[in-house]
């Protein structure tokens, strides 16, 4: 297997990431897996913007760590969990970079929800 490619942030492709001032909840078949005043906003070229939450305000129990990872040059290895009660809809929902690379060091020990895979993710 070659070598994964390691990209550095620059002015073709940033990425910030900030703290967001609001209060984010992330909520699922009718109960809430994530509550934080503490989410960092990441922003990666010209993608969405990005919530990640601090695990220790997410209900990790609520979670499945699956067996899925994907790799991003500019971020590192992710790592996947699923949230049982969404079903079908909600298999690899959450992702994580356990071990993020330096230029994105901060989102260490987050977790990020995808949108469409949850019922609502409240920023408020």
């Amino acid at each position: 297997m070659a070598d994964k490619v390691v990209k550095i942030p620059g002015a073709d492709h940033p990425i910030s990431i900030e703290v967001n001032p609001s209060r984010i909840v992330v909520k699922i078949g009718g109960k809430t897996v994530a509550d934080t005043s503490a989410a960092l906003t990441l922003r990666e070229a010209s993608y969405p913007s990005v919530q990640y939450i601090p695990r220790r305000d997410v209900d990790m129990t609520a979670l499945t760590r699956s067996e899925h990872t994907s790799y991003c040059p500019y971020k590192g290895d992710a790592s996947y969990y699923s949230i049982p009660v969404g079903g079908d809809r909600s298999v690899n929902a959450v992702w994580t970079y356990e071990t993020p690379f330096e230029a994105v060091a901060q989102v260490k020990d987050y977790v990020a929800f995808y949108p469409d895979r949850v019922d609502e993710i409240i920023n408020r």
